[in-house]
């Protein structure tokens, strides 16, 4: 183990914790809260001045958020070698966190309150960077870390740009996609970063993390494919709102849009994302329209983890579940399969609901005498034939008066009678008319049936009824239901085993030649996360991957998939994902047996009012008159020999 001195103690370097292209990370034996940094041996020379001066200002003793280099590392003759940071434990890379299929892996229980308040402490780290004097300059994912608690720890430190006594250490790195508009193109060695270009990094930070992983330029172009850094350099925000005719981009298919959130986020983001970098919003900025978001957001009330912006008209996490299958936000509360059921008071809380006497529809419309005539319609409507058939008559009597006195005129006369014939022949009155009737009368007896029942409440006993015929049924129905989904689940196992392997393949972690940084965000702003997503439809789907790009993409997939090998007998993902169905259906029936027991007490209660209502029902003059109406309609259409459908009533809840 090699020995290396810290400051002025010697100590130890204990087990690799990681590596990156400047050097390695380790921790350091017996102090379980120091790691060290060794670098590369041809770059020690350019970091030692930059080390020492950070050292010296003792900026690690400001704040507890960035890694800042703490004491300088040298080996037994003092030949420099690093530095000494606080130790950063349990905490994972940021694109963990945002990106869908990562997060359900790495944080399953993450809300999107949980993003949202790891934006907040995101934002909050940024600006104490900003506080101690520093520019970040290479903001991105790879340098911010999140902790199971959402809170944040930035790495990297050495990489700020930072100046003591007049002398400049600058930040000559940077990544594409998190680059601002006005360094693209450029040489970042020789650039002077400032909080205005730290602003923009911060800003796309939190932009993947509210909008799962999508990036703020990764969209739709209306023209040809624009590359991601191309889409920053022209300023092609794909989803502003104020300039959408200017950037002529949309953005991806399912993405979130900025009308789901407060005006204070969606103009934060517009003013991040626009033409003037003055107006980027400060890490200040961005803790107070966080703040208010989080305090604002909106909770499902089919899932408890889906929590959502104030503004959207539903839960987006729901609809995308549905579309989609993949659900972001899994509730993972009820996952035991061992949640207490009684199935024995179940079934007897079944059997006397079974056994209750409800009132029927004969009970609440009992019968009316049958009326003794003709409604006053139906025989206005026969006066009308019967003047028609006498004027038939007159212009038939016309007729032979005619061929009598006038024999010459012959056709006339014959076209009368045949006319006088026709008006007398048609004496049959329309039953059209009486048919409406007998429909409105239907429909006023349902309206008064259902004001009866509200009047003496009633509506909310039968709905308690109507519910739990279907909780019966769902209840009778459950073991097969849950048998059939076991064996479903058993048919598809090598499958299921398929895509989790794939999806353990991260594009992020994918070296694939052409495929940089920035066309990686671009995969991954279309739903492009692991190998298990990559097809040639979805490929051909994100802008700028012709035929060689998805090619190579295809290839690295089939690569890999040759390597995977079918388990037969269950392994660890199998039996969580049975015994996660089982505790689904173990709270499935739990809840159906609650339904089934309240609506039982709900029904005992009302058994008084229930038993009184066929009583009240013929005392009610409202339903006992459009009772008769009904009847009289019944009536019309019998005398007129028209058949008379059945009535449409119902006892509907």
């Amino acid at each position: 183990m090699q020995d290396i001195v810290i400051g002025k103690d010697r100590a130890s370097l204990a087990e690799l914790i990681g590596k990156g292209g400047e050097g390695e990370v380790y921790a350091v034996r017996g102090r379980s809260e120091v790691a060290v940094k060794i670098y590369n041996a041809p770059l020690r020379i350019r970091r030692e001045d930059k080390v020492r001066a950070m050292v010296d200002q003792g900026l690690a003793a400001k704040t507890d958020l960035i890694t800042y280099p703490g004491e300088v590392v040298t080996d037994s003759r003092g030949t420099f070698l690093g530095f000494a940071m606080r130790l950063v434990s349990g905490y994972r890379p940021l694109h963990e966190l945002y990106s869908p299929k990562s997060r359900q892996l790495h944080f399953p229980k993450a809300s999107y309150k949980f993003i949202v308040n790891a934006a907040l402490n995101v934002a909050r780290a940024v600006g104490k960077v900003h506080q101690t004097g520093c520019v970040i300059g290479d903001l991105n994912h790879s340098g911010v870390l999140v902790a199971p608690d959402a809170t944040v720890a930035l790495i990297d430190a050495d990489s700020f740009q930072f100046s003591l006594n007049g002398k400049s250490y600058p930040c000559v790195v940077g990544v594409p996609d998190f680059t601002p508009p006005e360094l693209h193109g450029m040489n970042l060695a020789s650039v002077h970063r400032t909080i205005e270009h730290d602003n923009f990094g911060l800003s796309v930070a939190i932009f993947h993390l509210l909008f799962m992983g999508r990036h703020p330029y990764a969209g739709l172009h209306k023209g040809p494919d624009v590359s991601m850094s191309d889409a920053i350099a022209q300023n092609r925000f794909a989803f502003s709102r104020t300039r959408q005719a200017a950037t002529k981009t949309i953005p991806p298919p399912g993405a979130l849009t900025l009308d789901l959130f407060p005006g204070a986020v969606a103009g934060a983001f517009e003013a991040a994302f626009g033409l003037m970098p003055s107006a980027r919003p400060s890490a200040l900025d961005w803790i107070h329209a966080l703040s208010k978001l989080d305090s604002s957001l909106n909770r499902c009330s089919k899932s408890k983890a889906h929590y959502y912006p104030p503004n959207a008209k539903g839960c987006p996490w729901c609809h995308l579940s549905v579309a989609s299958g993949f659900d972001m936000f899994p509730d993972l509360t009820n996952v035991s399969s061992s949640i207490p059921t009684d199935t024995p008071g179940t079934e007897n809380a079944i059997r006397e609901i079974l056994a209750f006497r409800f009132p029927t529809l004969a009970d609440l419309l009992p019968s009316v005498a049958t009326p003794r005539g003709a409604s006053s319609a139906l025989r206005e409507a026969r006066r009308g034939k019967n003047g028609h058939a006498l004027m038939g008559l007159i212009m038939m009597g016309c007729a032979i008066a005619g061929f009598v006195y006038a024999t010459p005129m012959w056709f006339i006369w014959i076209g009368l009678a045949l006319w006088g014939w026709g008006i007398f022949s048609n004496r049959a009155v329309d039953t059209g008319p009486f048919q409406k009737t007998l429909d409105a009368a239907d429909e006023r007896l349902q309206r008064e049936l259902n004001a009866f029942l509200q009047r003496n409440g009633m509506s909310e006993v039968f709905k308690v009824r109507s519910d739990l015929n279907a909780a019966i049924s769902a209840y009778r129905n459950h073991d097969e239901a849950l048998a059939r989904e076991l064996m479903i689940m058993k048919s598809k196992r090598e499958s299921r085993q398929r895509q989790a392997y794939l999806d353990r393949l991260p594009i992020r972690r994918a070296s694939i030649p052409g495929i940089g940084p920035a066309k990686t965000a671009t995969l991954i702003s279309f739903g492009i996360e692991t190998a298990a997503d990559v097809s040639r439809s979805a490929v051909r789907q994100v802008p700028g991957f012709g035929d060689v790009m998805t090619g190579k993409l295809l290839a690295w997939r089939r690569e890999h998939e040759s390597r995977f090998k079918y388990d037969r007998s269950p392994n660890a993902q199998d039996i969580a994902d049975e015994r996660a169905l089982r505790g689904r259906f173990a709270a499935e029936k739990a809840k159906l047996e609650s339904t089934i027991r309240n609506g039982l007490g709900s029904l005992r209660n009302a058994r008084q009012r229930l038993e009184a209502l066929p009583a009240k029902a013929r005392n009610d003059k409202a339903l006992t008159d459009a009772l008769a109406a009904r009847a009289q309609a019944e009536q019309d259409l019998r005398k007129l020999g028209a058949s008379v459908p059945a009535s449409s009533v119902a006892l509907s809840p």
